[in-house]
C-alpha cells in the first residue's frame, strides 16, 4: 500500500515537473551574437529536480514529456521535431552527469562538481550531435544550403552551452540552498 502511494505520488510529481519543464521552455529568449536557433530557457532545472530527487528515469520523463508538450503545442518549423530531439540530448547531458555526481557526494560542493561537469559534458556533447546529427538534420529539413558547420558549433553552439549551463548553475545553487531539506527528505523517501 506504501509502494504504491509512492508510486503514484512519483507519477504526479513527475507530471507536475513535466509541466512547470514545459512552461518554462515556452520562457525562452535568444543571447544577442548567437545564431536565432539557439534559444536559452529554463526548463532543464525541473527536470534536474527530479532526477536529484527521484533518480534518473524521473528526469529523463520530465526532459521526453516537456519536448513532446512543446511540440505539439508550438510545432517545429521543419514538421520534424529536430529541435526538440536536440533539446531532449541537451537536457539528458546536463542532468545525468550531475545526478550521479551528486548521488556520489550529496552536498552542495558534489552539486557545484556536478553541475560544472554537466555544463562541460552538455556543452562538448552537443558540439559533437550537432556537427554529426543535428545541423545536417535542419540542413536537410530546411534546404540551408552549404554554410561553415564547424565555424557554427565552435563559435556558436559551444559558446551558447557553456553560458546556458553556467546560467543554469546559478539558478539551480540558489534554489539548492533553499530547497536543501526537501530535497534530502525526498531523496530519503525515493531512493534510499
Amino acid at each position: 500500500m506504501v509502494n504504491q502511494k509512492l508510486k503514484l505520488r512519483s507519477f504526479v510529481t513527475v507530471a507536475m515537473l513535466s509541466s512547470i519543464s514545459f512552461i518554462l521552455m515556452l520562457l525562452n529568449f535568444p543571447l544577442p551574437w548567437f545564431p536565432v536557433f539557439l534559444q536559452i530557457d529554463f526548463s532543464d532545472v525541473p527536470a534536474l529536480i527530479a532526477t536529484i530527487t527521484m533518480g534518473p528515469v524521473a528526469g529523463i520523463l520530465v526532459e521526453l514529456f516537456k519536448n513532446i508538450l512543446d511540440w505539439i503545442f508550438s510545432g517545429t518549423p521543419t514538421g520534424v521535431p529536430v529541435g526538440h530531439m536536440a533539446n531532449f540530448a541537451t537536457g539528458l547531458l546536463f542532468i545525468l552527469p550531475v545526478y550521479y555526481i551528486y548521488k556520489k557526494f550529496p552536498t552542495i560542493k558534489g552539486l557545484s562538481f556536478g553541475l560544472v561537469a554537466g555544463t562541460v559534458i552538455m556543452s562538448v556533447g552537443m558540439s559533437l550531435l550537432n556537427y554529426v546529427a543535428f545541423l545536417p538534420m535542419y540542413t536537410y529539413f530546411l534546404g540551408w544550403g552549404s554554410f561553415d558547420m564547424k565555424e557554427t558549433i565552435v563559435l556558436g553552439i559551444l559558446p551558447f552551452n557553456m553560458i546556458k549551463g553556467i546560467m543554469l548553475m546559478v539558478i539551480v545553487i540558489l534554489l539548492f540552498r533553499t530547497m536543501k531539506v526537501w530535497i534530502e527528505n525526498q531523496r530519503a523517501q525515493y531512493l534510499l
